[in-house]
């Protein structure tokens, strides 16, 4: 007999039971598809051991509710503890949040790093009439992503691969929409230097720089 497979990314967190409080599954719904997808990342694409992860961060911060609702940034210790979790992950493994020998983590790394890599291509070809295919590997974006300090590399991630807005991507960090909107920016224009092009600054909360 054949059954339907549960999904790995649906929050399995509700063991705690019914005597959590509302506000702590809204706390929940907020994070949840962030944590899963950057355990999922950093984990090779381990859907299963990436869902587990999250369960178990999300049923212990259900045992410290109490506490987290009276800390003054909830957010940033939730968000700070799970990356936290992932790294012990990691070094159960050997491995490193800033390794690149995992597929997943690669293709997280060319996509956050896509719409850069576009404009890169667009002033390459418009300065020298040829296309900068060839050369992307000698450019060496994807390695520069991964010395990206660990705040910037969390920005890129949350808002260019898994497409949260400022607010959301703010939330989930703990820090302000302000330092999402300059994080970014100091990203994208760090990145640029170092691929040896000059990109132009926009203003904090202008339309090139949110998609809200």
């Amino acid at each position: 007999m054949t059954g339907r497979q549960p999904d790995p990314a649906a929050p399995t967190t509700r063991s705690p039971g019914s005597w959590m409080p509302p506000e702590f599954w809204d706390f929940q719904a907020r994070y949840d598809r962030a944590c899963f997808e950057y355990s999922r990342i950093h984990l090779g694409g381990n859907a299963v051991a990436a869902r587990r992860l999250v369960d178990r961060t999300f049923l212990y911060l259900a045992t410290i509710w109490t506490r987290l609702e009276t800390m003054e940034n909830p957010g940033a210790y939730a968000w700070a503890l799970f990356k936290q979790r992932v790294h012990g992950e990691l070094a159960d493994q050997g491995r490193s949040p800033a390794t690149t020998e995992t597929l997943a983590f690669e293709r997280a790394i060319r996509a956050a790093s896509a719409p850069l890599l576009d404009a890169f291509r667009s002033a390459f070809h418009a300065e020298h009439g040829t296309e900068i295919a060839e050369l992307e590997e000698g450019l060496g974006l994807f390695r520069q992503m991964t010395r990206l300090s660990e705040r910037q590399f969390d920005v890129l991630v949350l808002r260019d691969l898994l497409e949260f807005d400022t607010r959301h991507t703010a939330l989930i960090m703990g820090i302000r929409e302000a330092t999402v909107r300059s994080t970014r920016r100091t990203a994208k224009n760090r990145l640029a230097v170092a691929m040896g092009y000059q990109v132009d600054g926009t203003p904090d909360g202008t339309p090139d720089d949110d998609k809200e």
